[in-house]
């Protein structure tokens, strides 16, 4: 095996056996992309979800169901906890509660009241507003119903006139516009997309610059000094330490990829063009981590900066806040950063179907800021071999 892979193995091994990295590593960032996709993403169209309790083989229980499913609303029978259950875990968006009262006074055709309960999640209002027009409808088709009867049409007679009407008269018709850019950037984006990319970014960068820790330990317990001590020279110790960071990187960004993918369905578009953001974006982030694990003698000091630095630039590169929403002139500093570059490239990649050609200028400007950090890190910690801990 050559010297730079033994070396690289055995920092990404060092890294993954620190039993502190199995909570922040593997556990947290996928907690936390759950968390801010129920509470703040926005969901496909036509997925929201009505829970309904209580109705069951009732006239209004059958004619509730059967409207909403034709608004292309998802239906689901629960028990009166069950549905507050759904509610408060964010699996449904309205509860519906039809009690023995509403279901004799639907059968008497008098008014009819029901509890309507809405989650928590942002999204769950527009939700309330598709249900409501959807009883209305039925509110109204029902007062038709009841007009004809009253009459002197049979039930079946005033449903067959009130189908043929509908053939006969074309209802209008309203096409909503909307032409505010950011509503478009965003239309069509699954419950967890836009926080998957964020929080890939984040603890990318943060898994790396904190991952510098192990670097530091490895001059300080004299691991590299001995590396050196075997035929291995000394960029090649140097270019192992670097392949370490960045094996680091690699592994935190493929597991919340392919675990975003498999456990909330998340589309990251091209998947081989955001493996190679992904690449390119790791080659920075290990670039980082070599400056501070080479600038500092003391591994908590080097997590702490890691941890503060990671928040700061993915802050302002918006792995926080969506960077579409950031006015000027904080908009023109997020360019300064990785995390802007490489976020504008997945979300080209996850949201307009981006060729490479299209994500070329973002790689180049990460190529070019992984390839001058790595330079500068490699010639401190060249400096660093010189002087004792």
């Amino acid at each position: 095996m050559s010297p730079v892979l033994a070396i690289a193995g055995v920092e990404v091994r060092r890294f993954l056996r620190d039993r502190s990295n199995i909570f922040f590593v593997f556990i947290f960032p996928l907690l936390l992309i759950l968390l801010l996709g129920t509470q703040f993403g926005s969901s496909r169209a036509a997925e929201t979800r009505v829970a309904i309790a209580g109705g069951s083989g009732t006239a209004l229980g059958t004619a509730l169901t059967e409207k909403l499913e034709a608004d292309s609303l998802q239906v689901a029978m629960h028990t009166p906890q069950a549905v507050r259950e759904q509610l408060g875990r964010g699996r449904a968006d309205v509860g519906l509660f039809i009690s023995a009262e509403a279901a004799d006074a639907f059968d008497d055709g008098r008014q009819v009241e029901l509890e309507i309960l809405t989650a928590s999640q942002a999204s769950a209002q527009a939700s309330l507003q598709e249900v409501l027009a959807s009883i209305q409808a039925l509110g109204i088709e029902r007062s038709q119903l009841s007009a004809l009867e009253q009459a002197g049409l049979s039930g079946d007679f005033a449903a067959a006139a009130l189908d043929q009407a509908r053939e006969i008269i074309q209802t209008p018709r309203v096409d909503v516009v909307d032409t505010d850019s950011t509503s478009q950037e965003f239309r069509g984006l699954g419950l967890f997309d836009l926080g998957a990319v964020q929080q890939l970014l984040l603890f990318i960068f943060l898994s790396s610059l904190t991952g510098a820790a192990t670097l530091i330990q490895a001059r300080r317990f004299g691991v590299i000094p001995r590396a050196m001590s075997a035929p291995v020279s000394s960029g090649q110790a140097v270019a192992g330490q670097a392949l370490g960071r960045f094996g680091i990187a690699v592994v935190q960004g493929a597991y919340i990829l392919l675990g975003t993918a498999l456990l909330f369905g998340v589309n990251w578009g091209n998947l081989w063009l955001t493996v190679l953001v992904l690449v390119f974006f790791s080659a920075v982030a290990a670039a980082g981590a070599m400056m501070i694990g080479s600038v500092l003698d003391h591994d908590g000091a080097a997590t702490g900066i890691g941890i503060g630095a990671g928040l700061v630039l993915a802050g302002l590169g918006g792995c926080m806040v969506p960077p579409e929403f950031f006015a000027e002139p904080l908009q023109s500093i997020s360019w300064i950063t990785p995390h802007r570059w490489a976020y504008d490239a997945l979300a080209a990649i996850q949201r307009r179907n981006a060729s490479f050609p299209d994500i070329l200028p973002a790689l180049g400007v990460l190529a070019a800021m992984a390839a001058l950090l790595l330079l500068i890190g490699a010639w401190l910690l060249r400096r660093s071999l010189r002087r004792a801990l």
